[in-house]
């Protein structure tokens, strides 16, 4: 291959056209000044396998057969690498420039009207400030970080580092590319936590060209490396950086008319005519003043001069034989301003065929163009490699990283004009050609590294079949490489491609790839799932060695799952301990009216859950009974202070509610006192109460209680028997012996005998049938009434002052003092004698026995 500068064997080796040299010959014939790190040989098995060290795992990249992962051996543990020192640094640097280009050398564009911004900008980094330069595409942004990095070449104790970020959108990336660089530490890729705790450690400046992430993601890159100094060059459509970073904006701007012509003339080599001086002039302000439309203005000179031949020894030549394009006599006029703000197609149109071949290949990629070594193989022209040096010169290309693209809005230019036609032809080409390199055992990983762009590209746009083939041998050597990130995105494409193509055993190899690559970068659950797919699909291909491989990998995912549980357990939530039993305090109230009514639904709860229930007074058979308020007592509602989850269950003791003492009443008028509460006061508002402790069981102490609370019951009713029969007994007459007891009263109405218990008489029980509605008193109640008889009125409160001992004439009917056996049913089964109070003194009463069914 015809050379016009010397290139590295390794870009020989990887051109793999015709007439390409020998390794050994390449390496021999390659110069000192090419300004390229020698690249180490590659080996010389048919596989690269390739063993990595990833956190603490051994990463072995097998292209056959799949990666196998390990953890560590004791004793294999690496310690803290070396950083470079500066002769390191410059061979690392050097490296990470694009590389120099075959044919006539190019000669260097001046810097102008930006030495203001370069003054600014090294002493903002000599204090330690990061700086966020921003320009619109074309502004030179990339010529004034070349002349920062001279600047600052001895500013920082680590030097000045190149990092491209172009593509990155999370700073997980650029700082591994910062580690690689300032660290001495090949085949080793840390985890987070350490790779955090070492570039905490670099005092460098860092030039950061095509910035694309902003924001938070900024920020996280900022922190990480705290004695760092950022130059981060970005388009104004870059997201900006948070306020807490406090990075200082520069901005850059057009250049003015005489820098405009001043660069248009370092370009043409020769001084502008009048004519030319105007239309620079209307040109600079169509493009704003952009550098890079007047260098591409300068191409177009330099092209019209060659068609009009304005050179004195190309008047006196005559036209050869040879001559490939005839002598034209006509005169090529100047662009016009629209052919100057839109170039492409001008310019296009000017250069060599290989020129236009390989921008056609720019398109298909999007803008990517492989590196110069490829193209005489996607070309199809010996000499196809001279065509990047010549579209450089027009200002069709730009820099970017180690490698060049199409510079902004050429692409879409070259679409409009049909260059844009045959892009799947073009990218279905280079996926086949990156296939058949990537896989060839004479290319080093590091160089598939730089090339991971346009390889992308050209597996975004191939068929399914070249994917999936360009997929499975370029995914090793981006891992080997360390460029993770593409081997991510590779390994994502060319699963879908295999999906698609219905390659089941490619398709489980991208699944094993993924969880390893997951479980290297410490995503657990993603890595399980990958590899329980890879595993199914190996276990129906019957792949025995690949199903094993993808088991121990799966393994590992399992003790990282259990370490991390055992290092942070999930959390529970449990009850306090002082909350495992809730007890309710029952807070006696004092109800204000005698009884609720039979269809009322208070919460009421008895005082003595576990005894019988207290005896019911009544007044007569016919009466409705009545509750003893002392044995009633209403619990307030409690509401729960803190949620407590479903789990927590709380257990409710009911307690015996105390009336006033804490000892049982001992005299009379402590059992009145109980029995007759005094006027009802307004309850006090419900206080928090604290969590009281289990009440105890109910003993001998509670069975004493429950018998004397019965007994100042029975006494209550005794005193309040007592009471009726001497207010009834008040009369001065004795009635007749023989006659019937009535008592009369000094009102109209005729006066009726009421039937009275006894004051030694125990109280009745309850009867079956539901009470009356009306209440009784304790006083007094109504008499039955009787089949076929009319029941009598209600008598009188007041006393008459003149009783009589007769009734008076016209006395409809009196009340018998005895009443007839009924029987009555009872709970206990027992004869219960009923008896019926005396209505005068001196009455006799007749008692009848009382038999239960």
């Amino acid at each position: 291959m015809d050379r016009t500068q010397g290139q590295s064997g390794r870009d020989e080796q990887a051109a793999g056209g015709p007439g390409t040299p020998s390794p050994a010959s390449a390496s021999a014939a390659a110069p000192a000044s090419t300004g390229q790190a020698p690249a180490p040989s590659g080996p010389a098995g048919p596989a690269r396998v390739v063993t990595l060290t990833a956190g603490d795992f051994t990463l072995t990249v097998n292209p056959v057969d799949g990666s196998e992962i390990e953890p560590l051996r004791p004793g294999t543990e690496r310690g803290r690498p070396a950083k470079r020192d500066a002769a390191a640094r410059a061979v690392r640097d050097a490296a990470a420039r694009p590389p120099v280009l075959p044919g006539p050398p190019i000669s260097a564009r001046p810097l102008l009207a930006r030495g203001e911004e370069l003054e600014r900008l090294v002493r903002l980094l000599g204090r330690g400030r990061s700086v966020r330069l921003t320009g619109p595409s074309g502004s030179g942004r990339s010529a004034l970080l070349d002349a920062v990095a001279v600047r600052c070449a001895g500013l920082a104790p680590d030097g000045v580092v190149r990092i491209s970020g172009y593509g990155h959108q999370q700073p997980g990336e650029l700082l591994h590319a910062l580690y690689a660089t300032v660290y001495d530490a090949p085949r080793e890729r840390p985890e987070r936590d350490d790779l955090l705790a070492r570039v905490r450690d670099i005092g460098a400046v860092v030039l950061l060209d095509d910035l694309e992430m902003g924001g938070s993601a900024l920020d996280e890159l900022l922190r990480a490396t705290p004695e760092c100094a950022y130059l981060l060059a970005a388009t104004p459509d870059t997201k900006a950086p948070s306020d807490d970073s406090h990075v200082e904006e520069v901005f850059l701007t057009g250049l003015g008319r005489e820098d405009c012509v001043a660069l248009l003339e370092a370009g043409l080599g020769r001084p502008l005519t009048d004519e030319e001086t105007a239309w620079a002039g209307d040109l600079r302000f169509a493009s704003e003043g952009l550098p890079l439309r007047f260098v591409q203005a300068a191409a177009m000179l330099r092209q019209r001069d060659e068609l009009n031949h304005s050179d004195e020894d190309d008047d006196e030549e005559e036209p050869g034989v040879f001559e490939e394009r005839p002598r034209d006599s006509a005169v090529v006029p100047l662009p016009t301003l629209a052919e100057g703000a839109a170039p492409a197609e001008l310019l296009a149109s000017r250069v060599s065929e290989s020129a236009r071949a390989a921008l056609r290949i720019a398109c298909a990629l999007g803008g990517e163009l492989p590196h110069h070594a490829h193209l005489p193989a996607l070309v199809g022209d010996t000499h196809a490699d001279t065509a990047v040096a010549e579209l450089l010169d027009c200002g069709l290309l730009t820099p970017v990283g180690t490698r060049y693209r199409l510079a902004a809005g050429v692409a879409r230019q070259l679409e409009d004009v049909g260059y844009g036609d045959t892009a799947s032809e073009e990218a279905r080409t280079a996926a086949r050609h990156y296939a058949w390199w990537t896989g060839h055992a004479s290319v080093v990983p590091e160089r598939v590294g730089r090339e991971a762009d346009a390889v992308l590209a050209a597996l975004a746009g191939a068929d399914v079949v070249a994917a999936a083939v360009l997929a499975r041998t370029a995914a090793p050597a981006f891992a080997a490489s360390l460029h993770w990130e593409a081997w991510e995105r590779v390994l994502r494409s060319g699963a879908e491609a295999a999906r698609k193509a219905g390659e089941v055993a490619e398709q489980a190899y991208f699944h094993h790839e993924l969880g390893v690559l997951a479980l290297c970068e410490g995503r657990v659950d993603r890595a399980r799932a990958e590899l329980e797919t890879s595993i199914g699909l190996r276990g129906a291909l019957a792949d025995k060695r690949g199903t094993v491989a993808g088991r121990r990998a799966l393994a590992l995912v399992v003790d990282r799952e259990v370490a991390g549980a055992a290092a942070s357990p999930p959390l529970r939530l449990e009850a306090p301990a002082a909350a495992t039993e809730a007890v309710t305090a029952a807070t006696p109230v004092t109800p204000a009216t005698p009884a609720a009514p039979a269809g009322r639904t208070d919460a009421v709860t008895k005082a003595v859950p576990a005894a019988k229930p207290a005896p019911a007074l009544r007044s007569g058979p016919g009466a409705a009974p009545r509750v003893d308020p002392a044995a009633v007592t209403r619990v307030a509602p409690v509401t729960p202070a803190l949620p407590v989850s479903s789990e927590a269950v709380t257990r409710m003791t009911p307690v015996v509610p105390v009336s006033r003492g804490s000892e049982p009443p001992t005299t009379l008028s402590e059992v009145f006192e109980d029995a007759f509460p005094p006027a009802p006061r307004p309850a006090p508002p419900a206080a928090p109460v604290p969590a009281a402790a289990p009440a105890r069981p109910a003993g001998r102490q509670g069975r004493r209680r429950q018998v004397l609370l019965a007994a100042a019951g029975a006494l209550t009713v005794v005193a309040l028997g007592t009471v009726v029969s001497l207010a009834m007994s008040s009369s001065d007459t004795e009635p007749p012996a023989d006659g019937p007891a009535v008592s009369s009263t000094p009102t109209s109405a005729a006066p009726t005998t009421v039937q009275q218990n006894s004051g030694n008489d125990p109280a009745e029980e309850p009867p079956v049938t539901a009470p009356s509605e009306g209440g009784a008193t304790p006083g007094a109640s109504a008499a039955a009434p009787s089949p076929g008889r009319t029941p009598g009125r209600t008598p009188s409160r007041r006393p008459s002052s003149t009783p009589s001992n007769s009734p008076r004439p016209g006395t409809p009917s009196t009340a018998p003092t005895a009443t007839e056996p009924t029987p009555t049913a009872t709970e206990t089964g027992e004869a219960t004698p009923t008896a019926t109070a005396p209505t005068g003194p001196g009455t006799a009463t007749a008692t009848s026995p009382t038999t239960a069914p």
